[in-house]
């Protein structure tokens, strides 16, 4: 017998487009839009499911989570009653499901069963929970607060808050490298990334390392060295390697670029270039722009199935 079909198409390319409320399908073959999926009131960040077999999307505004076929495109299922699921993460051991709310100032802390979140926690934080990221070992949740400058760490197993740390102005997404020993803060106020040595009871700054105007979002390359940095005022995407801790190359980023993907094969950087309404690709080996495809309002979280590893 022959592979299945869907074994020979590329998956989709999702594109979260924040203030129409829905969701750009983009064919990565022909780099057209074939359809949009209406979700709910500012979808800002989505995340695979374990499993493989369901994109979430979260909607902040209208408290609701957005199940969508990574393959096919097609909504799965709407689960309510989510308050303000704004960033979200799984544990890599797959028992934790963990929302950041942005504009109500909590952590939502679920069990995951498979299918399922059982809220477990809610956990008050500073001002403006903005962007997460979880331990190897799936005990610790560590949130930027975007307008109380602040690093809060969370102990999963207890559902406490582990420690606080003052950190750099208007923090956004945080990255931690493969042995848990740094974490990486975009820091949108100093213009840069803010490294924190957390193999300690209270992590301490080590290094900060300046990329662009308006550091935001991280994407890893894959190759467990190199993690890519979107600067949002900047117009820039600067290659970080995180085992020297140094800027290494830059890419363009057209309009804003905010949430990345990389593409399975390695060789071409998504994102979402938030002010122009268009989705960029561009080639990691000749460090230009190939195309641009035009999306809707705002578009925030860029995600695909057929993607190179996270880390």
């Amino acid at each position: 017998m022959g592979s299945p079909v869907w074994a020979k198409t590329p998956a989709p390319v999702f594109v979260l487009n924040s203030l129409d409320g829905n969701v750009s399908v983009i064919d990565p073959v022909s780099w057209t839009e074939t359809k949009r999926i209406p979700t709910g009131k500012e979808p800002h960040h989505l995340y695979l499911t374990p499993d493989e077999k369901s994109v979430i999307v979260a909607n902040a505004l209208s408290d609701s989570l957005t199940f969508i076929d990574p393959r096919t495109a097609q909504v799965q299922r709407t689960v309510t009653g989510i308050l303000d699921p704004y960033q979200l993460r799984f544990s890599p051991d797959m028992k934790w499901f963990v929302i950041a709310a942005n504009r109500l100032n909590h952590v939502d802390i679920y069990r995951w069963d498979g299918q399922n979140a059982t809220l477990a926690k809610r956990i008050p934080t500073g001002k403006t929970p903005s962007h997460l990221w979880i331990d190897s070992q799936s005990k610790i949740a560590w949130v930027s607060m975007q307008d109380s400058d602040e690093l809060v760490a969370i102990d999963l197993g207890t559902q406490t808050l582990k420690s606080r740390t003052q950190i750099g102005s208007v923090p956004a997404d945080v990255f931690g490298t493969p042995d848990d020993k740094f974490l990486l803060v975009a820091v949108m106020g100093h213009d840069g990334v803010e490294v924190y040595d957390i193999s300690t009871v209270q992590p301490k700054l080590v290094k900060t390392i300046p990329t662009g105007k308006g550091a935001h979002a991280f994407r890893a390359l894959g190759d467990k060295r190199h993690v890519l940095v979107s600067n949002r005022v900047g117009n820039s995407i600067s290659q970080i390697d995180y085992l020297n801790m140094g800027v290494v190359a830059e890419f363009p980023g057209p309009s804003g670029p905010d949430c990345m993907d990389i593409t399975a094969d390695g060789q071409t950087i998504l994102v979402a270039s938030r002010w122009a309404k268009k989705l960029t690709v561009i080639d990691i080996a000749t460090r230009k722009v190939l195309r641009q495809i035009p999306v809707g309002k705002s578009p925030h979280g860029v995600w695909t199935l057929d993607h190179a590893p996270r880390n």
